[in-house]
């Protein structure tokens, strides 16, 4: 007399709705990293033909946005308070080197404002532009 069942059950996982819920945590993802950085101001960086990378040590970053709008490490003050908002930052962190992000449609002028700043408070600036790309 044989006993034994002819067919063993398997465990089955279904998986039909996995589909739709990445669909929907990708649409989410992608919603909310727009939305991580309103404040920043937006550049057009130049763009040069050779390019170096500064080391990744802690930096000062000053930058020159559209219509006058200047920012220190992400925190956006009016020219009048820009040297003492770079000078702030210079004794916090006892960084001398302080890298520059100017917009390409501010005048040079704008520029040398800012690079006067710079050399006043006894600072090296550097003036960050766009990568080269690769062909």
């Amino acid at each position: 007399m044989n006993l034994r069942r002819r067919h063993k059950e398997e465990a089955e996982v279904s998986t039909e709705s996995l589909n739709d819920i990445m669909f929907f945590l990708l649409l989410f993802f992608l919603i909310v990293s727009t939305l991580v950085s309103p404040s920043v101001i937006k550049l057009t960086l130049p763009s040069t033909r050779k390019g170096t990378s500064l080391e990744n040590k802690p930096k000062i970053v000053v930058e020159a946005g559209k219509d006058g709008h200047f920012a220190v490490n992400g925190v956006e003050c009016p020219f009048t308070v820009l040297e003492s908002a770079i000078a702030t930052e210079v004794n916090k962190t006892g960084e001398k080197k302080v890298v520059l992000r100017i917009d390409n449609s501010l005048t040079v002028q704008d520029m040398v404002d800012v690079l006067q700043i710079g050399d006043k408070l006894g600072v090296k600036m550097v003036l960050k532009t766009k990568s080269p790309t690769v062909k």
